[in-house]
Order: C-alpha cells, then sequence, then structure tokens
C-alpha cells in the first residue's frame, strides 16, 4: 500500500510513519522543510516531499501520483480538506487527525470554553459536537475546534472512505512543547513533593502519538467512514500522569492533593476522558499505557535539553 502523510515532520506525522513502515507499506511524506525531515524516517526508506499545505498547488502536486491511502494530520480547516479531495480521483482513502476539541457537554460548553465542559463520564463519538466553522479562523481557543468540525464535515461527505480520529492531549518524541516538561521543570527546581488540585480526580485524557498511529494504521488498512476516538487505556488522572512523567524520568514525587495547588497539564475539572471502545471493537490493541508510552517522551525531551545546554 502506498501511504501519503501530509505532515510528517511533526510529532504525530513522524509517528504515523514510522508505524506504517513497520507495517510493509511505502511512505512518502510532506512537509514545508526538508531540513526538519527526522532523519529516523529517511533512514527507515521515507520519502519526503516539500509541499506547503496552505498552497493548493502544491498539494495537489504532493497528491498528484496517487495513494492508497493519505493520512492528515495538519487538517485545520475545511479549505485544508477540500485541497485534498481536489485529487480523490487518485486517492483510495482517506485518515484525518481531528480533535476531542469538537465535543460539548449539554450547556454547549468545550475544552477550549472559558466554563469548562463536564461530560459526567467517558465521551463517546455519538456525544454532541460543535457546529462547524467554514471560515478557516482556527488559530484561536475559540475558532479551534468549530473548524476541526468543518474538516470532518467535508471529509465525511467525500465519495472516499474517510476514518476520522478524535485524540487528546498527544505526547510523543518530536513534540514542539511536550507538557511532559511541566513535571520536569519541577523535578529540575528540586520538587519532589507536587501539590495538584483534585489530583485524584482530575483528568485530560492522554493520547501517545504511538497509540494514534496504531489506529491510523488499522484504519489506513481497512478503510471505511467512520469517527473514532483515540487515547491511552484506562483513564489516567492527573496525579497518576505526573508521577508517570516523573518515574520515566527515572524520580519518584509524592502528589498531594491540594486545593490551592497548581493544576498541570492535565488537571482538568471536571475530568474529560474519552471512551475508545469503538476503536476496540474495530480490532484496536494500543501500544502500551501512558505510564508506558511516555517514557519515549520523557527520554526525547531530556535528550534535546542536554543537546542545547
Amino acid at each position: 500500500m502506498r501511504a501519503v502523510v501530509l505532515g510528517v515532520n511533526g510529532m504525530t506525522g513522524r509517528a504515523i510513519a514510522t508505524a506504517l513502515v513497520a507495517a510493509g507499506h511505502e511512505v512518502v511524506g510532506t512537509g514545508r522543510s526538508a531540513e526538519r525531515f527526522p532523519a529516523v524516517l529517511r533512514d527507515l526508506g521515507v520519502e519526503f516531499l516539500r509541499s506547503d499545505r496552505d498552497d493548493p498547488a502544491q498539494v495537489l502536486a504532493a497528491l498528484g501520483p496517487g495513494a492508497d491511502v493519505v493520512v492528515d494530520v495538519v487538517a485545520y480547516t475545511a479549505a485544508h480538506a477540500r485541497r485534498v479531495l481536489a485529487a480523490s480521483s487518485g486517492i483510495g482513502s482517506v485518515v484525518v487527525v481531528s480533535s476531542k476539541a469538537v465535543y460539548v457537554d449539554d450547556r454547549g460548553r468545550h475544552s477550549n470554553s472559558d466554563d469548562p465542559p463536564d461530560f459526567g463520564r467517558p465521551v463517546a463519538e455519538d456525544d454532541p459536537v460543535l457546529p462547524p466553522d467554514p471560515s478557516g479562523n482556527h488559530a484561536s481557543r475559540e475558532g479551534y475546534g468549530p473548524n476541526k468540525r468543518a474538516v470532518e464535515e467535508v471529509y465525511r461527505s467525500a465519495d472516499v472512505p474517510v476514518s476520522v480520529l478524535r485524540p487528546s492531549r498527544i505526547h510523543g518524541p518530536g513534540a514542539t512543547a511536550p507538557r511532559e516538561a511541566w513535571v520536569l521543570d519541577r523535578i529540575h527546581a528540586g520538587q519532589r513533593v507536587l501539590r495538584l488540585p483534585h489530583a485524584a480526580d482530575a483528568g485530560n485524557h492522554p493520547t501517545a502519538a504511538a497509540n494514534l498511529a496504531r489506529l491510523a494504521v488499522l484504519c489506513a488498512e481497512h478503510p471505511a467512514h467512520r469517527v473514532l476516538n483515540s487515547a491511552d487505556p484506562g483513564t489516567p488522572t492527573a496525579g497518576e500522569v505526573v508521577q508517570a512523567v516523573a518515574a520515566a524520568a527515572g524520580v519518584d514525587v509524592d502528589v498531594v492533593d491540594d486545593p490551592a495547588g497548581q493544576p498541570s497539564p492535565w488537571s482538568s475539572w471536571p475530568p474529560f476522558f474519552l471512551d475508545t471502545s469503538a476503536a476496540e471493537a474495530l480490532g484496536y490493541r494500543p501500544v502500551g499505557t501512558h505510564a508506558e508510552t511516555v517514557v519515549a517522551s520523557v527520554r526525547d525531551l531530556l535528550a534535546r535539553r542536554r543537546a542545547s545546554s
């Protein structure tokens, strides 16, 4: 199978390209900068094509040779989706990375609203979502989710099978702004007791790029119109996530539930977890838990810090 990964230079694209190669597929990756193309992908035989996602001519040129599957990692607007579908005559199927930011609770609150949502349980794919915004103004808290919904709407109307994946708080090697830094900075400062509000109950579901990649490969190999949540197994609380990050750095920390404590990047309250049973019913099996997969994220971050010091 020939797969084209749009946005291969970032954390998510790199993980998906790696998983596709491991599954025996031919992979072409696109990005704006050849200098940022990960050496590990080059060594795996992934072909790189320079293509600016915001340039329609370059997107068409990249997809012109055709593909059994296009994995769209960098779709933020309806226009992005339409540019891919303009070449759909040579495309077998699409897998697109959306976001849990599209979900709303019964009062219209979402992950980027000032008042946090309260779902009362892990969110499933058929729960309410935001109305789509086709404007393209995605670079804001209020605009991100509605524009992702517009991406989904355009792709879901395609003649080719499209799998829409909704991850949460993606982590993995190569992250531009790794949330794990919040923990490592405090460890570096000598803290061994971290005080978090709702430490045992708060949570914002993490998704390992490796787990998302495995689901993307499954969907690529079994194309269909579908929407699937993607998250690490279980419902790891903020306290559990913080302790796992610290453990991956070789440090034990105590987490204390303190209403006056500083929230971590995973301290969402009420908690926001995803129901992944639909993916599991399809045959998806995760690479590992958050505690297992975050080790790669932390090692990568520590290596980058050493290299820059």
